[in-house]
């Protein structure tokens, strides 16, 4: 197929561009912070940039109101800081996440500063189409890696929440909930939550 010569201009431009930024597996965390400012979500993987495409209503439904209920427990309770994404959190050499819920425990808040936070003890993510693998797999063993105590995965597709909690270094599975259920958590003794409520 002929291309034209705007076609083949723009080609060049954005190859131009390219090589400007790091290959994949050699981004650095000082790469990272030199990026700039988007509104899409970024985060870096072991020296590879990820960006996700923007979630979708139902992801964001769910966020709200599963934020809702783990803030007012732990703000009640005075037991640390809950945030939602996006926030910077490091978990390792140039392993930067933001997942989608971040709880830090009283005893942590010195992991925390304006822009980034490090190792926290909670994290919840909420699965959309396009971050299942992701989700289940790559943040699985990063969070696992870098020693976050609790990892929640929330399914909006199978209306399950599982609840995955460390133990010798490795997640084991602490309860998987579904319809009807009340979820509870390990490392936030008392903090419940009814699966109906988030995904109705």
């Amino acid at each position: 197929m002929t291309q034209t010569i705007e076609e083949l201009q723009t080609e060049n431009i954005t190859l131009e561009v390219a090589l400007l930024f790091p290959r994949q597996g050699e981004w650095t965390e000082k790469d990272y912070f030199n990026l700039p400012e988007t509104n899409r979500i970024v985060e870096l993987s072991e020296g590879r940039l990820i960006i996700s495409p923007s979630p979708t209503t139902t992801h964001q439904r769910i966020l709200t109101k599963l934020s809702f209920f783990i803030y007012e427990y732990v703000e009640n309770n005075k037991l640390g800081l809950v945030v939602v994404a996006p926030i910077d959190v490091w978990l390792y050499e140039n392993t930067i996440r933001q997942p989608d819920i971040v709880f830090m425990s009283n005893e942590h808040r010195n992991r925390i500063t304006e822009n980034l936070w490090s190792i926290p003890d909670l994290v919840m993510e909420v699965l959309s189409e396009n971050s299942i693998e992701e989700d289940r797999k790559c943040k699985f063993r990063q969070y696992e890696k870098s020693g976050i105590q609790e990892y929640w995965i929330v399914d909006p597709f199978q209306k399950i929440i599982e609840v995955f909690t460390l133990e010798n270094g490795a997640y084991i599975l602490f309860g998987k909930f579904g319809a009807g259920a009340v979820v509870t958590s390990k490392l936030l003794a008392g903090f419940q939550v009814a699966v109906n409520s988030v995904f109705e």
